[in-house]
């Protein structure tokens, strides 16, 4: 079906897309690939059929039912993993397995051994196996990262990033997953936070942290099961700070301890400093700061912004063109690895090296088009 991932182009037309997982962020994913000329959902599949067929039936997808149903299906090539963090790499082994290309809700494995396979059974087979977030993609961080690589702040040295919040139990029915192994803020948000870096300095050489953990129970603050309290199994405060390849550093604060809620990516270079939007987002404008000016000048983004399921496009489309995707398995594991290392470098007390690396996807044109059909019939 195709030769070594990201080398010769392959097949013609828009490209078949299925579905594992109906769950809440499968209607974020269908609003969006729905719309998308160069991609075709044709099946959704879950453990419970009634959810799968109300989300096939509120889309217009033609397909629904069993995850073995899904992967027999030759008009599917590349399949979209939205299954619980613990089951992404037995998942994406699957998809692999059956001669697909894999998209997975990140993180993108919970250790480096099962990301390993992941990537080795991808490669054996020629496959691709691709892995949010794909936020970066969107025009808010484009936009700022065109203006880095414009020169506008000199080179780039220093990042402070920092998301807080008082913890996802306010507002989520059912958070206990969001607090077990394989997420807490770590996990779950570090990802946004650390593909947005890696974007601008590059691949990160070592990692040192600190951790804590401000309550062992938390209760569910709304919905059918408001006032279940449930244990807490990882960290809710990290503190990292992270050294580059290329002799950049960052400092790194993810917190589900705070009442003050707060999401900031600052970049510092040699000549100016910038205020980048949410990593959590696709849009935003940057506020670029120099020394002389009193206020900050506001960039305005530019290009499309249309939402999770961005990164399953470039993947379709890079597929066909025959070249590397940007939002990458091999980016998503370098993340991994960063965040498994901060979690290392909090237990002992000690700098964690970061052993894998990896290039900095390309910059997205700010002329790209979703919505345009590239493909063909």
């Amino acid at each position: 079906m195709t030769g070594p991932a990201g080398t010769g182009p392959t097949g013609t037309g828009p490209v078949g897309v299925g579905i594992i997982g109906a769950g809440v962020i499968s209607t974020q994913y269908l609003q969006v690939l729905t719309t998308f000329p160069d991609v075709v959902v044709h099946f959704i599949a879950d453990l419970d059929l009634e959810r799968a067929a109300a989300q096939a039936a509120a889309f217009g997808v033609p397909g629904h039912g069993s995850v073995a149903e899904l992967l027999t299906r030759d008009e599917v090539e590349i399949v979209v993993n939205l299954t619980i963090p613990a089951a992404h790499v037995e998942v994406g082994l699957q998809v692999i397995e059956a001669g697909k290309h894999v998209w997975s809700e990140k993180p993108f494995a919970l250790d480096r051994e099962s990301g390993r396979r992941l990537l080795a059974a991808a490669s054996a087979r020629g496959l691709r196996a691709a892995c949010a977030p794909d936020t970066f993609l969107g025009a808010g961080l484009q936009s700022a990262q065109r203006l880095i690589e414009g020169g506008r702040l000199g080179s780039p040295v220093s990042a402070l990033a920092i998301m807080q919040s008082a913890g996802p139990e306010l507002w989520h029915p059912n958070p206990e997953f969001l607090f077990g192994v394989g997420a807490g803020p770590l996990f779950d948000m570090g990802p946004y936070y650390l593909t947005a870096l890696v974007q601008t300095f590059g691949p990160i050489a070592r990692v040192s942290a600190s951790s804590s953990t401000a309550r062992s129970h938390r209760t569910i603050g709304s919905g059918p099961r408001a006032g279940t309290v449930f244990p807490v199994e990882v960290p809710t405060q990290h503190d990292a700070l992270i050294e580059f390849e290329s002799g950049a550093t960052a400092v790194l604060v993810l917190s589900f301890e705070s009442a003050i809620r707060r999401t900031l990516l600052e970049i510092t270079g040699t000549d100016a400093a910038a205020a980048l939007p949410d990593p959590n987002g696709f849009d935003g404008a940057t506020a670029l700061f120099e020394p002389a000016d009193g206020e900050p000048t506001l960039i305005p983004e530019a290009g499309p912004a249309f939402g999770r399921g961005m990164g399953v496009l470039d993947l379709a489309r890079s597929i066909r063109a025959g070249v590397p995707e940007r939002a990458s398995g091999a980016l998503a594991f370098h993340v991994l690895d960063a965040m498994i290392s901060i979690s290392e470098a909090a237990q002992s007390g000690a700098w964690v090296e970061v052993e894998t690396t990896v290039e900095r996807p390309r910059a997205v044109p700010s002329d790209w088009d979703p919505a345009a059909a590239t493909l063909g019939g």
